[in-house]
């Protein structure tokens, strides 16, 4: 596997290199316990041609846990590049830079209103952690401010198109309030962490180190998002490469591997968080302490499309239609391609 990686940008928190990590130079040590791949799917063609460039974005893609498994060593090329965000991945598949990506449920929404849908389809599911992604309050205000019901007339940071938002959007319709009751202000997650931590604003719909960093700072746990949000992180690909076989199978072949690299990473938690811990600045303990944390919650695994993750796109879709950042509602449907799941379905479930 030829590794070629961006550098991500600076500041980039531990939940994201958990995901990240060993996504270096090809002469970065692998772990020492190796697992043995036999792939599911056969696929007769000769691969030696194809090169599967990919994006990552976000912290639950697992692109370095697939070197730490020692699975690297593909019948294809792949390259890596880290990108910010999962709209900076399907705009690098637009523009056909990537044959695939991942990101959270959120960017193929904008996404599929450029030119040509924006030239790509959410092929497979990658099931992980709800945990971390939380509404908090601010240390002035926490004694204040106890319920989602308090927050009226408050000033509320988001991140602007995405499941912050979302999520905030969903929990003050259950407490009884709309978007206009509060005064919301859209911010990255650094700035968001920044005025939390100083009390110019008096709640955070964030997530990862925003939020936990922010707690450690004084913030306190108004509402966690994990019930709200489905834990589903997708897959995407480019038309071309869902097209071409030669390209589908390697992927499919891809995404086994990041399958079976997580059950590695759970029955080897410790080396995991080694080889994870020499890509940032936190402890083994503590990158131990939350890889466990959020494979207790739910399990990290390579799914199939199912009709649950189709119903909880359009959710989201209609959600950011009634916040009026979509002028007029979407068919989730019409964002998914099927021609992987029977593939996807062979993969071991753990």
């Amino acid at each position: 596997m030829k590794l070629n990686w961006k550098l991500l940008a600076a500041g980039v928190g531990v939940l994201a290199v958990l995901a990240m990590a060993g996504c270096g130079d090809s002469d970065n040590t692998a772990g020492t316990t190796k697992t043995v791949f036999t792939a599911s799917n056969k696929y007769d063609g000769d691969l030696s041609n194809v090169t599967l460039h990919i994006g990552a974005a976000s912290s639950k893609n697992a692109q370095g846990i697939v070197e730490a498994a020692g699975l690297a060593d593909t019948p294809y090329k792949v390259e890596f590049h880290n990108l910010r965000s999962g709209s900076q991945v399907l705009e690098s598949i637009a523009a056909g830079q990537l044959e695939a990506g991942c990101g959270s449920q959120i960017p193929p929404i904008f996404a599929s209103l450029a030119n040509n849908g924006g030239n790509f389809k959410i092929i497979a599911i990658r099931k992980g952690t709800t945990l971390n992604q939380e509404l908090i309050v601010s240390a002035q205000q926490k004694d204040k401010i106890k319920t989602v019901a308090d927050l009226r007339g408050k000033k509320v940071g988001y991140v602007k198109n995405t499941t912050a938002q979302y999520f905030l959007y969903k929990m003050l319709s259950e407490a009884g309030l709309s978007w206009n009751d509060i005064e919301a202000l859209p911010m990255s997650t650094s700035d968001g962490l920044s005025a939390i931590s100083t009390g110019d604003i008096d709640a955070l719909a964030s997530y990862d180190n925003a939020v936990i960093v922010g707690k450690q700072k004084g913030a306190a746990l108004l509402r966690s998002a994990e019930d709200i949000l489905s834990g589903d992180y997708y897959w995407y690909a480019s038309l071309d490469t869902i097209n071409d076989p030669a390209k589908h199978a390697a992927l499919v072949d891809y995404l086994e591997r990041i399958n079976e690299a997580n059950e590695w990473a759970r029955k080897h938690p410790q080396e995991w968080a080694e080889f994870v811990a020499k890509e940032s600045n936190q402890s083994p303990e503590e990158i131990r302490k939350r890889f466990e944390e959020g494979e207790n919650q739910r399990k990290g695994r390579i799914a199939p499309i199912d009709e649950a993750t189709i119903a909880s796109e359009q959710d989201i879709i209609n959600s950011f239609v009634a916040l009026g950042a979509l002028k007029q509602p979407i068919e989730a449907i019409k964002l998914f391609d099927r021609s992987f799941d029977e593939a996807v379905a062979k993969f071991k479930i753990y």
